[in-house]
């Protein structure tokens, strides 16, 4: 028997069954294994694989080829069949108790784990399917020097596989001259209550649910667990994790999880149900998304988004540039994104966010808030908490909303008592914009700065606001309910989409919030793209000013009929060159107009405006209605 040892003092005996099946395989077999294919060559190039899991996972792995077209079928079926190859079924059944450990360890090979049914007697079966592309009888004589053992201690049973050193004389003996390809697959059944340590190479792990500590680890290829701690069995003890898994370059995904999780890919995906405890989750650059976190969350991406349904504790995530996206979060937030957008539902705790260049859309915000961004718009609706619509509300402390370029927009309770300090570095009294019934005292200069201050109810924690060259807007909650709900509810699905995976189960939070009306969030295509933040901007800008503003290259594109302007005669005559630059609006009847002349000669402006009268646009469509479109459009005029 193979991998059985004599009885060790203070050691359980091991009773093992292991068969021993070489087969040579025909055609038929090709399809049987499912394990990975990996070269091999000598220990020198073992080693090179192991420092390099990306091309070590992606380099060596063959899949049948089959004719692309119809024309093709008959040259196809007289290329000759490949060798056969041979393969070998290693099996083995071990008597076990309940909570005790498996130990796999392989060089390479895909590991499968799945559970007894329940009320059956507990024992561990494997079954480890090795194949080779060498010719027998060299191929059998390599199969046979595969080693495969097993080892039962107190608390733990042991298997481990390696695949022969090419390198070592026996083996050059046996295929002088040549290589060999090795598939590996190992299935192991264990009881649903024992601890999981599986370690391969090259290769994935997949696990059936699990109620013990789970330990997984793969140098290339993809994790995918089921629940780990089931309903009703104990909690890990102490400070040990619940769940730590790791792969140098493929995708995780988890199920929901008692206790705490450390999760770390080098740049795949990861993908999390409910997790009852802390979660650390770090991706080199893919995505990361979890339906609901009950303790502390830490989320990082080199470059991928980044999506949350529901949060207990502290979150705190970071991403070089994609998106955040968080449901509801009943503890405190720190964001950052290097430019992509930033989207809160709820935060109970303080929250800091600060992206790049992307836009900041906070539905509501119960404590004090720190948000910036260099490029994109800020919008936040103020709301803390109250028992009753009658007693003046405050934040906890000072709160400042910045953005550099973009425009910052606020929606505020009547009943708050708030101190306001904005300021509009560059444009003028124009620039800030707010309800007529809000007491505000404004300092400003034609085209130049503007500072506005106010004392809300007596006053309260101080707000404020900067921007460089964008707008301010104050509004009260109850102008515009009808949006706020529309932008929540189109929150709620985009995560109820991007979590549609993990439906979300029963985790106890401190405070328990109100159940959600959707299932929250999968990545979708979109979430490379801010469809959702510019929709509420535009109708934002709707609400305001009556249209939106777009940069003249998204402008052109909706122009289908814009014949050019006609070079006046007199003009060529007198020898009138220049640009026109006109500020023109866009009807919801496709019709355009010249709102204003920002530049040009007004024989030149004449030209220009007759001819924009004649042009014709696709408007813009927000929540089935058309709307207006303001942008610039600039015409050279020059004499040859």
């Amino acid at each position: 028997m193979l991998g059985c040892e004599a009885p060790r003092p203070c050691a359980r005996s091991t009773r093992a069954a292991i068969n021993d099946r070489p087969v040579i395989a025909g055609p038929q077999s090709e399809g049987r294994s499912s394990g990975m294919y990996v070269f091999l060559h000598d220990r020198t190039a073992s080693r090179w694989w192991r420092r390099d899991s990306f091309l070590r996972a992606s380099a060596f792995l063959f899949l049948p080829l089959y004719p692309l077209f119809p024309g093709q079928l008959h040259a196809a079926e007289n290329v000759p069949s490949p060798p056969p190859r041979a393969f070998v079924d290693r099996s083995g059944e071990l008597r076990v108790t309940n909570a005790m450990t498996l130990h796999v360890t392989a060089d390479l090979g895909n590991v499968r784990i799945q559970t007894l049914p329940p009320g059956t007697p507990s024992v561990v079966r494997y079954t480890v399917h090795i194949e080779t592309d060498a010719p027998n009888p060299a191929g059998q004589k390599l199969l046979d020097r595969y080693s495969l053992s097993t080892r039962e201690t107190v608390d733990g049973v042991f298997l481990s596989g390696v695949v022969p050193n090419m390198g070592s004389p026996a083996a050059s003996r046996h295929l002088p001259g040549r290589n060999a390809q090795f598939w590996v697959q190992f299935i192991v059944t264990v009881p649903a209550t024992f601890n999981l340590e599986v370690s391969t190479g090259i290769g994935d792990i997949e696990t059936s649910d699990i109620a013990g500590r789970v330990v997984l680890l793969t140098q290339g290829g993809s994790i995918t667990a089921g629940r780990i701690g089931l309903p009703g069995a104990p909690p890990v003890r102490g400070d040990r994790l619940a769940a730590k898994i790791e792969t140098q370059g493929g995708h995780i995904t988890l199920k929901d999880v008692t206790g705490d999780v450390d999760a770390y890919t080098g740049g795949g995906h990861i993908q999390a149900g409910n997790i009852d405890g802390n979660a650390k989750l770090r991706t080199g650059g893919g995505h990361i998304r979890a339906a609901r976190i009950k303790g502390t969350a830490r989320l990082e991406t080199d470059g991928g988004n980044i999506a949350v349904g529901e949060a207990g504790s502290f979150v705190g995530v970071r991403t070089a540039g994609g998106q955040i996206d968080f449901g509801e979060v009943h503890g405190s937030v720190h964001a950052e994104t290097g430019g992509g957008g930033i989207r809160v539902m709820y935060v109970a705790g303080p929250m800091e966010v600060a992206s790049s260049g992307g836009s900041i859309c906070l539905t509501r915000v119960a404590n004090r808030v720190r948000a910036e961004t260099a490029e994109g718009t800020i919008t936040a609706w103020i709301s803390p908490d109250s028992p009753q619509k009658t007693r003046l509300v405050s934040l906890p402390g000072p709160s400042q909303l910045a953005s550099r370029t973009g425009d910052i927009i606020v929606f505020l309770p009547r009943n708050i008592a708030m101190t306001i300090d904005a300021t509009v570095e560059t444009g003028g009294p124009s620039r800030v914009e707010a309800d007529p019934s809000l007491p505000l005292n404004v300092q400003s200069q034609p085209d130049g700065p503007v500072h506005v201050l106010a004392s809300l109810n007596g006053g309260g924690a101080l707000l404020k606001l900067r921007t460089t060259a964008g707008k301010i807007q104050l509004q009260y909650l109850d102008a515009q309910t009808g949006l706020r709900q529309s932008l929540l509810d189109e929150q709620k699905q985009r995560l109820a989409e991007k979590l549609s995976d993990f439906p979300p189960t029963a985790v106890s939070f401190s405070a328990a919030p109100a159940p959600p009306t959707n299932a929250p969030p999968e990545l979708s295509p979109n979430d490379a793209k801010e469809g959702w933040l510019d929709t509420a901007k535009k109708r934002i800008e709707v609400i305001f000013m009556g249209s939106i503003h777009e940069d003249n290259k998204d402008f052109v594109k909706r122009l289908t009929v814009h014949p050019p302007p006609e070079y006046p005669a007199f003009a060529r005559k007198a020898g009138i060159q220049g640009r026109v630059v006109l500020q023109i609006r866009l009807k919801p009847d496709g019709t355009l107009n010249v709102d204003k002349v920002l530049e040009g000669e007004p024989a030149l402006v004449e030209a220009a405006t007759s001819a924009v009268q004649k042009w014709r646009a696709k408007p813009e469509q927000i929540a089935g209605k058309n709307v207006e479109v303001v942008s610039t459009m600039s015409f050279e005029f020059l004499l040859h």
